[in-house]
């Protein structure tokens, strides 16, 4: 049961790649001779839209010759990922190896090819001569829990080339080529930032638990749809609050992540203090035994809390700017009250099925079981919703009635959720 997919992806594939050429000899290159991540036309800014799903956000890009594919803009990895094998024709990549793939999650590192010399484009944004890994086959299965077609991940390029800001209340990234961004007081308030691993982490968090107050280290992750995560290591230990429910938190890159999800009372990000935030604390078995080993963090911070600034992220200079967005910021910070987990048919995006059901839950209580197909959510068919205003309906208040039809082994029957708050 969840709120939002997270994805916590680790690539352990790093790739050498050109660096960018603008020019030889003082002559200006063409578009099409061009190595690396660079603008078009010279162009100094660009503004690309995007979409934010399960508090994911999502691109349309270009591979080679492939238009509209959906992929994952994700702090967290370091490479070009095809998720999705068969938005491609296997004979027009030049595959060179096969590699395996470890991240988060209790299952196994996956198989996958490494694919030369490509193209990849979004917007104005254009890169050539890249490396891609191509996942043998659709193992994340990330559309039919994002409710939208996914077609693969990427991130640190784009962070490493550009300053990028996430405008999350226009729906749009920023990029300003290295050297051009000029920082200053109204556009936000900066903190210093370091790189490791690909990775962007910062100091500026604070939690305020356990009656103690304590700085703590995280990664920024647009690539985890939660608020806060925070995980055990050698040199800290968190203590569970009162109030858990066990939860499947998301999925990594090999497979589930289980945990315990409850509420820390505050935090302070910056100058910023937000109160009552669901956090997950993950097992360690899908997530700290999994973590690169020499980089030290306590946790990370996700879309859920991100969302609420708008966000510019400087990887060359070290440092991040946060501008609060006053609506969001008013926000509380909620579960899913109905206890199950949903998830769309892989065939029809637009068909929900009960993945999940938690014991003892509002939705246990009203009789639903996984595969139970869901046809109207209220007075709203469900085929008219995405998963994130699914999730948002189940979110409504302490006590709220859901009325569901819904259908199992072809008959259909009426029932009602009664929401509860259980974290």
């Amino acid at each position: 049961m969840k709120t939002f997919i997270w994805l916590c992806l680790f690539s352990m594939v790093v790739f050498t790649k050109p660096a960018i050429s603008a020019s030889a000899d003082g002559v200006e290159l063409a578009d099409a001779e061009k190595y690396g991540y660079f603008l078009e036309k010279n162009h100094k800014t660009a503004r690309i839209p995007f979409e934010l799903h399960s508090n994911l956000i999502l691109v349309y890009v270009k591979v080679n010759d492939v238009d509209s594919l959906r992929f994952i803009l994700d702090t967290g990895v370091s490479s070009i990922i095809i998720t999705d094998p068969l938005i491609l024709k296997p004979d027009k990549l030049r595959l060179t190896r096969t590699v395996n793939l470890a991240g988060a999650g209790e299952g196994k590192s996956i198989a996958a090819h490494v694919a030369i010399d490509n193209r990849f484009s979004m917007g104005r944004l254009k890169a050539n001569h890249q490396n891609i890994v191509v996942i043998e086959k659709d193992f994340l299965h990330l559309s039919e829990y994002v409710g939208v077609p996914v077609h693969g991940i990427f991130g640190y390029d784009v962070f490493n080339n550009f300053v990028v800001t996430i405008d999350f209340a226009k729906r749009e990234l920023v990029l300003v080529q290295n050297g051009k961004y000029k920082y200053k007081a109204s556009k936000g308030d900066k903190h210093e930032i370091t790189i490791e691993d690909a990775k962007p982490f910062t100091n500026a968090v604070t939690l305020f638990a356990d009656g103690r107050e304590k700085p703590i280290r995280v990664l920024i992750d647009t690539g985890a749809g939660h608020a806060l995560l925070l995980n055990n290591t050698p040199n800290e230990t968190y203590r569970l609050p009162e109030k858990v429910i066990r939860a499947q938190l998301g999925r990594g890159l090999n497979g589930v992540i289980n945990g315990n999800l409850g509420r820390v009372d505050r935090m302070r990000l910056g100058k910023f203090e937000l109160d009552n935030i669901v956090a997950s604390f993950p097992d360690s078995v899908g997530f700290s035994a999994k973590m690169s080993k020499g980089v030290e963090r306590q946790g990370n911070i996700g879309c859920e809390l991100l969302r609420r600034f708008k966000v510019t992220m400087n990887y060359h200079e070290g440092y991040m700017v946060l501008k609060p967005v006053r609506r969001t910021m008013r926000e509380k910070f909620e579960h899913d009250m109905s206890g199950m987990e949903i998830r769309a048919d892989a065939a029809n995006l637009h068909a929900y099925f009960v993945n999940h059901v938690q014991e003892s839950s509002p939705a246990f209580s009203a009789g639903l079981v996984e595969g139970d197909q869901l046809l109207f959510i209220d007075n709203h068919a469900a085929s008219e919703l995405n998963v994130s205003e699914i999730y948002k309906l189940m979110q409504r208040g302490d006590g709220r009635n859901i009325d569901l039809l819904v259908k199992r082994n072809g008959a259909i029957f009426f029932t009602k959720i009664t929401l509860r708050r259980m974290i």
